[in-house]
């Protein structure tokens, strides 16, 4: 799955992404680093591609209703470090497939995975 991370969880988790298989890209090796959400999301969405953030704004279904995007995964450690964004993502992929995930928001924290699926139609 083609993924990209924010500037939150930083350019070093592709590794991480890489190592399960997954193509990663960046905010920051896209030369979009600093963009305001308002300015970013619809870059986001535009590409189609799952997006993996620390910001918490992009867990509100409200603004990122699930199946309007290819997907969000939130990582919320208890501490914004590159060891617990590494641990937590690696984590999530130990338990889920981001395959499964697309067009949800999901918030991981280092307690609990919450999955927002979009609305059965």
């Amino acid at each position: 799955m083609k993924t990209k991370l924010d500037e939150d969880p930083s350019e070093t988790l592709t590794a991480v992404l890489e190592q399960a298989g997954h193509v990663a890209a960046t905010v920051l090796g896209q030369s979009w680093g600093g963009f305001k959400d308002p300015v970013l999301w619809p870059m986001i969405v535009a590409e189609g591609i799952f997006f993996i953030t620390g910001d918490k704004g992009f867990g509100d279904i409200r603004a990122y209703p699930p199946g309007t995007h290819a997907g969000i995964l939130l990582l919320r450690p208890d501490q914004e470090s590159i060891p617990h964004f590494r641990a937590l993502l690696t984590a999530v992929l130990e338990k889920h497939r981001l395959d499964d995930l697309a067009r949800a928001v999901t918030v991981a924290t280092p307690r609990s995975i919450r999955i927002r699926r979009p609305a059965a139609s």
